[in-house]
C-alpha cells in the first residue's frame, strides 16, 4: 500500500511530516482527517480524556509559518497521556480528585513537543496516575472486548485506531511496552533517565521511563532524535550480518502459546533472513528481578501517593493507600536488597547484551485478555529496573496483534533504533501488518 492510498488519519507520522514539508498536506487537512476519525470512533474505543478545542485554529497557524522557521514536527497531530502537566488542557491523571485541575505550565516533554511545532491533540486514557486504582476505560480497537493494556492505554489505541500517528506514554513496569504488544503498535521505552520526566506524575522515581507509541520505526527514530537521542533514521539496505539473541526470561512459564509462536516465528523469519540466531540464557539470579522491581515500585509509591493519602483520606483508592501502609510489609532492608540486586544485574546484562546486536524477549504473556484489567508486566519489569532501551516491534500473521522486545545494553539508543529499523520489515515480511484503523469494523 502506497502512502498515497492511506487515508490521511493512517499516515505515519514520518510520512506526514514529508507530505507537510513537500506542501501537498496541510496540517489543517491532516488535523480534520484525525478529529473526523476520532468523531467516528472514540465513542467506542474511549481513547481520549479530552480533545483539543482548538486544534484546528492551532493547525492553520502552523500552516501560516514559513518553512524557514519549522521544527521536526511541525504540524503533526500527538497525543499525550494524562499524566504529563499541559498548560491549555487538564491534566486529570483518571483520578476523580483531580477532575478540574489545571497546571500553569506544559511538562517538560510537551513543552519540547511544542517548540519543535508539534500540535497536542488531546489527553490519552490512562490507568489512574499511570500506577494502580482505576483502570482506563479505553478498549482495544482490534477487539473492543479486550483490554488495550495499560497505563497507556489510550496512547496506544489511538497510534493503532488512526486516531493519531504519534503519542506520548510512560513506563515503570510495562506501560509502554506492554499496550503496544496489545494493540499492534510500535513503542519506544529509552534508556533511563534520558529524557526528562519534569511535569510528569511520579510513581516509582528509579523506575519512571517517557516512552512513546508510533506506526513505524521511522516514527520512532523521529520522536527520539526530537529527544536528543539519535537523528532520525531510515531502514539501512545494507545486507551485514546481524548477531541477534533470543532470551525467553526468567519466567517463560508464563508464556501461552501464542507468545510462544510469536517468540518462534521472530526467531523463524530472522533467520531465514541469513541473520545468526541464539538463545540467551539470564543468570539465575534474574528470576528474583521481578520482586526486586515490586519492592521499588512500593516503596517508592509510598512516598509518590503519601502526601495525596494525607490529603485525601479515603476519597483516594485504597490501591494507594495499601502502597502508603506498606501493607506487603516490604522493609527498608528489603528496598536496600533491590537496589544492590538491580545494580548488579544492569551490568550483568550490559556485558551479556553487548555481545549481539539486539536481544529478543518476549513483549506480553499473550493476546490483549478480555476486559480492561492494565495486563502482566512479567515480561517488562525486568527491563524497566534494568534501565535498558526496549523498542517493541509488532509480528504479522497472528489472530490478534502479538510481537517481541528488541533490547540493548543501557544508553544503546541510537544502535538499538537503527537495528529495529533493519530487522522490523523482516518480521513483518509473511504478511503486511494491519493497523487497526485498516481492519473493517
Amino acid at each position: 500500500m502506497t502512502s498515497n492510498a492511506v487515508p490521511l488519519h493512517g499516515l505515519t507520522a514520518t510520512e506526514a511530516a514529508s507530505r507537510l514539508r513537500a506542501g501537498d498536506l496541510t496540517s489543517r487537512d491532516l488535523i480534520a482527517a484525525c478529529l473526523k476519525r476520532i468523531a467516528a470512533r472514540d465513542g467506542a474505543v474511549k481513547a481520549w480524556l479530552a480533545i483539543h478545542p482548538r486544534a484546528l485554529e492551532m493547525a492553520e497557524d502552523a500552516d501560516a509559518v514559513p518553512l524557514s522557521k519549522r521544527g521536526r514536527l511541525h504540524g503533526l497531530p500527538v497525543g499525550v497521556k494524562d499524566v504529563f502537566d499541559t498548560r491549555d488542557l487538564p491534566t486529570t491523571h483518571n483520578s476523580p480528585l483531580f477532575s478540574n485541575f489545571q497546571p500553569a505550565a506544559d511538562a517538560a516533554p510537551v513543552d519540547l513537543l511544542r517548540a519543535e511545532g508539534a500540535i497536542i491533540l488531546g489527553k490519552t486514557d490512562t490507568t489512574e496516575f499511570a500506577a494502580a486504582g482505576r483502570d482506563a476505560a479505553t478498549g482495544n480497537p482490534v477487539d473492543l472486548t479486550r483490554t488495550s493494556g495499560g497505563s497507556s492505554a489510550g496512547s496506544a489505541a489511538g497510534v493503532a485506531d488512526g486516531h493519531v500517528p504519534l503519542a506520548l506514554a510512560t513506563q515503570t513496569g510495562g506501560s509502554t511496552i506492554r499496550p503496544a504488544s496489545f494493540c499492534g503498535v510500535y513503542a519506544f521505552k529509552p534508556s533511563f533517565g534520558l529524557v526528562s520526566r519534569e511535569g510528569v506524575k511520579t510513581y516509582a522515581n528509579s523506575l519512571d521511563t517517557i516512552g512513546w507509541h508510533a506506526r513505524s520505526v521511522e516514527d520512532l527514530s523521529l520522536l527520539a532524535g526530537v529527544f536528543g537521542l539519535t537523528e532520525a533514521i531510515r531502514p539501512s539496505k545494507g545486507s551485514q550480518d546481524l548477531s541477534i539473541a533470543i532470551a525467553r526470561g526468567p519466567h517463560a512459564e508464563k508464556l501461552d502459546g501464542d507468545a510462544q509462536a510469536a517468540l518462534a516465528a521472530a526467531g523463524d523469519r530472522l533467520r531465514e533472513a541469513g541473520w545468526d540466531i541464539r538463545h540467551l540464557e539470564l543468570p539465575p539470579s534474574f528470576a528474583e528481578l521481578d520482586h526486586h522491581h515490586r519492592t521499588i515500585l512500593h516503596r517508592e509509591g509510598a512516598a509518590a501517593f503519601r502526601n495525596l493519602a494525607r490529603r485525601f483520606g479515603a476519597d483516594l483508592h485504597d490501591d494507594f493507600h495499601h502502597r502508603v501502609e506498606n501493607r506487603d510489609r516490604r522493609s527498608l532492608a528489603d528496598l536496600r536488597a533491590a537496589y544492590d540486586a538491580a545494580a548488579e544485574a544492569r551490568v550483568d546484562f550490559d556485558l551479556l547484551a553487548s555481545d549481539f546486536d539486539v536481544v529478543i524477549a518476549p513483549s506480553a504473556p499473550g493476546f490483549a485478555p478480555v476486559g480492561r484489567r492494565p495486563g502482566d508486566p512479567v515480561f517488562n519489569a525486568i527491563w524497566t529496573l534494568l534501565g535498558v532501551p526496549a523498542l517493541h516491534a509488532p509480528l504479522s500473521g497472528f489472530a490478534l496483534p502479538i510481537g517481541v522486545t528488541l533490547l540493548g545494553p543501557r544508553f544503546s539508543d541510537p544502535s538499538l533504533l537503527a537495528v529495529a529499523a533493519r530487522i522490523a520489515p523482516v518480521l513483518n515480511a509473511h504478511k503486511p501488518l494491519e493497523f487497526a484503523w485498516q481492519i473493517p469494523h
